[in-house]
C-alpha cells in the first residue's frame, strides 16, 4: 500500500460499508482522516468521527470549515455516503426521489465544492466519488438512484476540468455489488444476473475498491482527472 502519511482525508458515509473501509484504509496508510455521517460508527474505529448529514449544505460547510481550522487543510475527499431507491419508477414516490437525488448529488457537490476551496488554495487536492456499474448497465429497478449518480458522475468530469490548473483531481470509481446495506433488499436472482452480465463473475469487494481509490489519490496520480472507472470489467461508455 502507498504511504499517504502527513495527508489529511475527508470519507463521506464512513459509519459502515464502503466509506467505513474507505477511511479505516486510508489510517492504515498513514492518513489523517475524517470520517462525517449521520450516524456514529459501531464498534472500535480509528479515524476521527463528525456526525452530520452531507445534504445538509450548511453543516456540510462548517464543518469543512472547522476540520481546516483544526489540520490546517484537507488533501482528500472520499465521497462515500449513499441512498438506494431500488423500485419501478411508476412506483416511485418524489419524497424517494428527492431523497435520493439529496444525499447522493446534493451531498456529494456540497463536499467537492467546499473542499475543493481549499485545496486551491493550496494547490493539492485528489477528490474521488463512487458512482456505480447501474449507470452503464442501465438495471432497471434502478432508475432514480442511476439517474443520481449519473449527476454525480457528469458533474465530477466537468469538475475535473475547473480544478485541473490548480493541482486537484475529481474521479469516479463505480462499484459492482458488494455486500452493502445497499443490496440487502435486492433479490439474490438478480444479483446473479447482475454478475452473469459482468466480465469478471463474482461480488465485489471493499478492497476491490479501496485499490481504485488508493491509486486516484496518489501523489504520482496527477496526470489522471475526470476518469470513470467501472469494476468488474463492466465497460464505460460515457
Amino acid at each position: 500500500m502507498s504511504s499517504f502519511t502527513g495527508r489529511v482525508a475527508l470519507v463521506t458515509g464512513s459509519s459502515r460499508g464502503i466509506g467505513r473501509y474507505l477511511a479505516e484504509d486510508l489510517c492504515e496508510t498513514g492518513a489523517t482522516v475524517v470520517g462525517v455521517s449521520r450516524s456514529v460508527p459501531e464498534g472500535r474505529y480509528t479515524f476521527h468521527h463528525v456526525a452530520l448529514d452531507v445534504s445538509a449544505e450548511h453543516a456540510v460547510s462548517t464543518a469543512v470549515q472547522q476540520i481546516v481550522q483544526q489540520y490546517g487543510r484537507i488533501d482528500i475527499l472520499i465521497n462515500s455516503a449513499g441512498i438506494a431507491a431500488m423500485n419501478h419508477a411508476l412506483l416511485t414516490p418524489g419524497t424517494n426521489v428527492d431523497q435520493v437525488f439529496r444525499t447522493n448529488f446534493n451531498g456529494a457537490f456540497f463536499a467537492c465544492r467546499e473542499v475543493a476551496r481549499t485545496m486551491v488554495r493550496h494547490r493539492y487536492g485528489r477528490i474521488v466519488s463512487l458512482g456505480t456499474v447501474a449507470v452503464p448497465l442501465k438495471l432497471a429497478g434502478e432508475s432514480i438512484y442511476a439517474a443520481s449518480k449519473s449527476a454525480l458522475i457528469t458533474f465530477s468530469q466537468v469538475f475535473a476540468r475547473e480544478i485541473a490548473d490548480y493541482g486537484v483531481t475529481c474521479n469516479i470509481v463505480c462499484p459492482g455489488p458488494i455486500e452493502t446495506d445497499l443490496i440487502k433488499s435486492v433479490p439474490k436472482a438478480k444479483i446473479e444476473q447482475l454478475i452473469q452480465s459482468m466480465a469478471i463473475k463474482r461480488m465485489g469487494t471493499f478492497q476491490d475498491v479501496a485499490n481504485v481509490v488508493e491509486f486516484f489519490c496518489r501523489q504520482e496520480s496527477d496526470y489522471v482527472t475526470g476518469q470513470v472507472v467501472c469494476l468488474g470489467g463492466v465497460p464505460w461508455a460515457g
